[in-house]
């Protein structure tokens, strides 16, 4: 999962998010405390496979969501690629990419990126991160969250595709040694990322004219749900926290300004309660003088995580949780683990589900 999809993402990923939970001695230290949090969401991700455990109530979901959040939407026509090209990866070296008959994108995002640019039948692998229908059929190759070379060279890729959170980076030096094209790509940690994730792909893969394309289409429609956020009554913008948890595992973190999510919160008109509270790395765990300073009128999960803890009536046993706002109004929003945090094709999506559910009934968000 990238929760920097993000980890899923960005993981977890991402999303990012999902692809978050990945380890590489290219990611730069943060320090012990935030180490052991990204061990700890590793952790998570590793005993849960991405997903939820417990049962409880069903995470609210907006008309129409799950078939969005399932499926990426290619565009109409692509071109044909022009090869060879030589593009600039992200880890200091220079990648010449001569064919894609071949494509191994190694996170969910990169995966949705090909996927929508039209390159899905040439897409032969995914990772774990990688949750939308059309992706379904492509065997794994990675072991929780870590790549394994000898899956991806048995495919005989002509081009793989990476980020920064990709590892362990031994696998990665195995796959170029074999002599295999191999991008690394920047991770999107916000809104604004996507744009150029699109652009570094849609390059790479030999059709800048498509992710032209891509990217207005994309820009378009997330301006569109823009415009569809209502007046703030009395001027004030609600407060959202993001919580990351997996029941499961009892992890149950808070997130702060370098989570991932505050661009998205602050697109849908919101205020991310944590950043704003003062939490100035990715997560921190959650306690009570934390949640009482965030103080957040609606709380934001990954569908995924709030059925972990058993949906609502297991949410506010969280310690602190109950006595917020968003606690006892019990408003929440919930998004698809393996889109959240992507920052790509279908960032639109998740903003309109992000728009639809905290402005629910009138902008009340009950």
């Amino acid at each position: 999962m990238h929760i920097s999809q993000a980890f899923a993402t960005r993981s977890p990923e991402g999303s990012e998010g999902p692809d978050a939970g990945r380890a590489s001695r290219r990611r730069p230290a943060r320090g012990r405390a935030s180490a052991a949090l990204t061990a700890a969401v590793a952790l998570a991700l590793v005993l849960t496979g991405c997903g939820g455990g417990g049962g409880g109530d069903s995470a609210p979901k907006s008309a129409g969501s799950t078939a969005d959040a399932d499926r990426v939407e290619p565009l109409a026509a692509p071109p044909a690629p022009k090869l060879p090209v030589t593009v600039d990866s992200a880890d200091g070296t220079e990648v010449t990419i001569g064919s894609t008959d071949r494509i191994v994108p190694l996170t969910g995002s990169l995966s949705e990126i090909a996927f929508t640019l039209g390159f899905g039948k040439q897409v032969v692998a995914r990772d774990i991160t990688a949750t939308f229908e059309q992706a379904e059929k492509l065997p794994v190759v990675t072991r929780a969250h870590d790549v394994s070379a000898e899956s991806v060279l048995s495919l005989k890729p002509t081009i793989v595709l990476a980020d920064t959170t990709t590892g362990p980076a031994e696998a990665i030096d195995q796959i170029r040694d074999a002599g295999i094209p191999l991008l690394v790509v920047e991770p999107a940690k916000e809104l604004a990322d996507v744009g150029r994730r699109i652009d570094t792909v849609a390059e790479a893969l030999g059709v800048p004219s498509a992710g032209t394309e891509l990217k207005e289409r994309t820009e378009s429609r997330i301006a569109a749900v823009q415009k569809s956020i209502p007046d703030h009554k009395g001027g004030e913008k609600p407060r959202v926290s993001f919580l990351y948890l997996r029941g499961s595992a009892s992890v149950y973190l808070l997130g702060g300004a370098e989570s991932g999510a505050g661009s998205l919160l602050e697109a849908a008109g919101a205020v991310d309660a944590g950043k704003e509270s003062g939490l100035d790395k990715d997560f921190t765990a959650i306690t009570s003088e934390a949640l009482a300073k965030a103080a957040p009128d609606a709380i934001l999960l990954m569908t995924k995580g709030y059925e972990s803890v058993g949906g609502m009536d297991g949410l506010v046993k969280i310690p602190g949780i109950a006595e917020t706002p968003a606690g006892m109004d019990r408003r929440i929003v919930t998004v698809d683990d393996g889109v959240l945090l992507n920052y790509g094709p279908r960032t639109d999506r998740v903003l309109a589900e992000i728009v639809e559910q905290l402005y629910a009934k009138g902008g009340t968000g009950q």
